[in-house]
């Protein structure tokens, strides 16, 4: 249910809050905000009983499905990474975690057993030493925390498709790595007071060490489940 809101709140072009009535204004501000930073480009109505006028959402023609397709905020983050949103003067702000080093599951699982409560929204690809051909998606939206497979890293397909790949998309080869070709880790983390420091410490220590890399990865212990799509929250 929480990943259905979500996806509904990061696809809108209309948002309405209503029984505006029953908190105050610092709060209604403060959730305006969350959401704001969830879903840029929605119009905010605010709403009393449900008391709009139909003209306002009814035949907007407003939807665009590649613009609405392309604007969730954490889209948005992984494509302007270097922007500063507003809402970050009242502790809501974004960024992105970018490593080109696998996540030791164990640690990971652990971490995420511990999911920090100031991350409100996190979407993105893992790469896990332990599942090293396949990318998995992940995506949390509050207490609701879901990973799975999203498809075969480039790196890991047979030289013939890699080279298909390639012709088709050469942007492909401009950050294609020496070792681990397309691998990456891309999180985009929406939160409120997160300490970006600390975060970006935390996830560090759970990829793979010097001596780790080195090592029989498919040994590590992997906690992760192995359904198509694993709730873990």
């Amino acid at each position: 249910m929480v990943d259905l809101l979500i996806d509904q709140i990061e696809f809108c072009d209309v948002l309405i809050l209503n029984k505006c009535d029953k908190v105050t204004a610092e709060a209604l501000d403060e959730l305006e905000r969350v959401l704001r930073a969830l879903q840029p480009r929605a119009r905010f109505i605010r709403t009393v009983n449900g008391a709009v006028d139909p003209a306002a959402i009814l035949n907007t023609g407003l939807f665009d499905f590649e613009q609405a397709s392309r604007s969730a905020g954490w889209i948005q983050e992984l494509e302007k990474p270097q922007h500063t949103p507003e809402t970050e003067e009242y502790g809501i702000s974004s960024f992105v975690y970018e490593r080109i080093r696998p996540f030791h599951p164990g640690r990971l699982m652990a971490w995420m057993s511990e999911w920090p409560a100031e991350i409100v929204r996190a979407k993105g690809t893992l790469w896990l030493a332990t599942r090293n051909d396949v990318a998995k998606s992940f995506s949390q939206a509050g207490p609701s925390i879901q990973m799975g497979p999203s498809g075969y890293w480039i790196a890991a397909l047979p030289e013939r498709e890699r080279r298909e790949l390639f012709r088709e998309e050469p942007e492909l080869e401009k950050s294609w790595h020496p070792l681990y070709g397309d691998r990456i880790n891309k999180l985009v983390l929406i939160g409120i007071g997160m300490n970006r420091t600390v975060l970006e410490a935390e996830l560090d220590a759970c990829l793979l060490t010097e001596a780790e890399l080195s090592a029989d990865w498919s040994r590590f212990a992997d906690p992760f489940p192995n359904a198509a799509m694993e709730e873990l929250a």
